[in-house]
């Protein structure tokens, strides 16, 4: 059971991956997520990085800690928005509450 959740969990996001057009997208929340450039701290997320951690969340009706937790802890999930293994125990919603720009 466990390993056919995982390829399906796979499949549907290889599969959004293909139809989901992202550029008209990333336009769309480059104007409305303006990154900080500031010369401390962490370097800001990807703002497409930030929309589909905020798909996650709202297709598995998770909190934002949750989302979090789940992004660091799954491959399919941190894979899905575009972050690789040098990028665990990430603080998205911490840095940047995408949902003001709605």
């Amino acid at each position: 059971m466990f390993l056919g959740q995982r390829k399906v969990n796979q499949a549907f996001f290889s599969q959004i991956d293909q139809v989901v057009d992202r550029n008209p997208i990333r336009g769309v929340l480059e104007i409305a997520y303006t990154k900080g450039y500031k010369s401390t701290g962490r370097p800001s997320y990807d703002s497409l990085v930030l929309f589909k951690t905020e798909l996650l969340r709202t297709w598995y009706g998770l909190s934002d800690g949750e989302v979090e937790n789940q992004v660091n802890d799954r491959l399919s999930f941190s894979h899905f928005v575009g972050l690789g293994m040098e990028d665990t125990n990430s603080r998205l919603y911490y840095d940047y509450d995408l949902r003001c720009c709605w």
